[in-house]
């Protein structure tokens, strides 16, 4: 089973940065995506980016397009999220998954990393 763990998450002021990582306990498994969710207190889990792991296709939610960057390292395993511009409603606990195929549902979920953005 492979298992995939969040780190990078933290205290940040508004308008500030942090880079997510996502590595997965296995080198060899396939997968078509991966993607980022959060969740915020009181809310229930949204998706914020996704990346297609061979051809690196991406895409975003709105509320953070333009200020946040998904990418991965194929060498390393591992998938990044950079966010830049952060704002208080960020804050939330981000989780990554991946995806078998176009259609399959996400699974494998992490633990999820807490960031939180002071205003």
């Amino acid at each position: 089973q492979v298992q995939l763990v969040e780190s990078g998450g933290g205290l940040v002021q508004a308008g500030g940065s942090l880079r997510l990582s996502c590595v997965a306990s296995t080198r060899t498994f396939s997968r078509y995506a991966m993607g980022w969710f959060r969740q915020a207190p009181g809310k229930e889990r949204e998706f914020v980016a996704f990346i297609t792991w061979n051809a690196g296709i991406t895409g975003y939610a709105d509320s953070v397009k333009g200020r946040f960057t998904i990418s991965r390292d194929i060498a390393k395993n591992t998938m990044y999220l950079q966010m830049n511009s952060l704002k208080p409603e960020d804050t939330a606990i981000y989780f990554c998954a991946k995806k078998m195929t176009l259609s399959a549902p996400y699974d494998n979920w992490g633990q999820g990393t807490q960031v939180t953005v002071s205003s």
